[in-house]
């Protein structure tokens, strides 16, 4: 009898539970109608409306304490509660890092605050990171608060669509432009172009072309990372004399190591961002995931090649850069050119972006960031034009600028 009493009263609590947070979703929904109609459209469009997964289970929190309930922005913990694997393989990957990255740049702080915490510039897509409940708090506080939850920046608010998020045009808004132009290149390449006549109808469904997901988040995996990170340099050093000097030059201007080639503390924000593969057994890790991708489509020898390619290409544009580097950095050396206050070793900062304070300086930073990552970028997403047009001519007509820019400089001293 007693445990019959027990079990009807766990039954009618649920029941009434689901009662009150049934009735406050339908208030919520009816405020939101009028208000925010888009919202309310989306959710009865998505999974979660079908399944009766309401406005509560996601935006009120009960505190233990009082029993009071709070109106919250979801958290990649709120949706863990259903989504527990994919939140976790999320947290392993490189896109969780994306704000710590951003906050990590050297001169991030002289960005008006509208484009970080804003998210009109570098946070409107480091947004998808990871950030801490301090963070959280003060993005709240400046009327920021959207952009937290990470997840909705592949699955947009509020249908969660997992099919839009297959889309390659998911990846668009943030894999465009400056230094990264994935989109570009991946939709004009012959992989991209034959998907998007794939969604056209133009060819059949089953034609086999990759989207960026199939190569990137096979299987549905939400722990993104690559063989040679977002800046190409790895470790340990190549066999080969030359790269290895060239890199080292590379590694320097990064301030990744100190003139005298040793690590400096920035490789431990690197080791933790998690930009870079600093092992042997890492970089094939991730070479290896990505061939297997590779061989659904094409044959072993003809991928293994295409990816070396890809790696002869970051060899021949470390050159050019490391040239440049050496060229501007002799300046220093030589009292021609002023090395700023906030270089911290006696190599231009090639994370300053924008900020570096000369002519010569800017055009070293768009050789690294915007030339040189069209050289191998374009390569690996077999887009030629973009390897070569865009990338590597761009550089060999930078490296001419600076030598040009660094004897007048001389002539003028």
């Amino acid at each position: 009898m007693k445990k019959t009493t027990i079990l009807f009263f766990l039954v009618f609590t649920f029941v009434l539970c689901s009662y009150f947070a049934s009735a406050h979703s339908q208030s919520c929904i009816e405020c939101h109608k009028k208000n925010t109609p888009g919202i309310v459209s989306d959710w009865e469009l998505s999974k979660h409306s079908q399944s009766e997964i309401t406005c509560s289970e996601c935006h009120i929190r009960v505190h233990e304490s009082t029993g009071k309930k709070e109106t919250v922005l979801p958290t990649p913990e709120t949706c863990a509660r259903c989504h527990e694997e994919q939140v976790k393989q999320f947290k392993k990957g490189k896109h969780a890092l994306a704000w710590a990255a951003m906050k990590a740049m050297p001169t991030i702080h002289w960005q008006p605050m509208a484009l970080t915490e804003g998210m009109k510039g570098c946070g409107g897509c480091h947004k998808i990171g990871l950030k801490t409940n301090e963070e959280i708090k003060s993005l709240k506080e400046n009327g920021s608060g959207y952009g937290v939850s990470s997840c909705d920046a592949c699955h947009t608010r509020h249908i969660f669509s997992v099919k839009e998020a297959k889309q390659p045009q998911a990846c668009q808004t943030c894999h465009m432009g400056f230094d990264h132009p994935q989109w570009e290149m991946y939709s004009s390449s012959k992989m991209g172009i034959r998907y998007l006549l794939k969604q056209k109808g133009i060819i059949s469904e089953s034609a086999a072309a990759p989207t960026c997901q199939m190569c990137h988040l096979p299987g549905g995996d939400h722990n993104n990372r690559t063989a040679w990170g977002f800046l190409a340099v790895r470790l340990p050093m190549p066999e080969d004399k030359q790269w290895t000097d060239d890199r080292t030059v590379i590694l320097q201007a990064l301030g990744v190591l100190d003139p005298d080639g040793k690590p400096t503390t920035r490789l431990d924000v690197v080791k933790k961002a998690k930009v870079a593969r600093l092992t042997e057994e890492d970089w094939k890790e991730e070479r290896n995931k990505m061939l297997n991708v590779c061989y659904q489509c094409h044959a072993k020898k003809f991928a293994k090649s295409q990816l070396e390619k890809g790696d002869n290409m970051i060899k021949e544009a470390d050159h050019l850069m490391a040239e440049a580097i050496r060229i501007v950095a002799g300046l220093y050396k030589d009292g021609v050119l002023k090395k700023s206050d906030n270089y911290s070793y006696s190599f231009p900062d090639l994370l300053t972006f924008h900020d570096a304070p000369s002519l010569i300086e800017q055009k070293l930073f768009v050789m690294f960031l915007k030339h040189r990552m069209r050289t191998f970028q374009g390569a690996f997403h077999s887009n030629p034009d973009y390897a070569l047009w865009y990338g590597w001519s761009e550089m060999k007509r930078d490296l001419t600028e600076i030598k040009t820019l660094a004897e007048d400089l001389r002539k003028v001293k």
